[in-house]
């Protein structure tokens, strides 16, 4: 899996990782949805990956993802931020998975 994140995207997130206390995860977010096909991304902040977490070299940052989740994602996709509506979106060359990916911050050193 490889994610490219917009110069927007890095902008908006390397403040939380500059320090190297936080780590990045594409976290698929199945809490409340009752099952893992309804499962919704979003961007998580970790202070240290899980055992079942993979880590991914993404275009520029790097980031964590659970393989498991991996064949609800396309190989090649991309995070965006729109300042405009404060929001991440993410996409594929197919699809828009989101257009409010949601940053979960807590639990994270920020």
């Amino acid at each position: 899996m490889h994610i490219h994140f917009s110069k927007s995207a890095f902008d908006r997130l390397s403040p939380y990782l500059v320090d190297g206390k936080n780590q990045l995860k594409l976290l698929h977010d199945t809490e409340g949805c009752g099952c893992v096909v309804s499962g919704v991304p979003a961007l998580q902040l970790i202070t240290e990956p899980t055992v079942d977490d993979k880590l991914s070299q993404g275009d520029p940052l790097p980031f964590y993802y659970e393989p498991r989740h991996e064949i609800y994602y396309e190989p090649q996709m991309r995070v965006d931020y729109d300042a405009a509506r404060d929001s991440f979106s993410l996409r594929s060359d197919s699809q828009i998975y989101t257009t409010n990916l949601r940053f979960l911050t807590k639990g994270s050193a920020a």
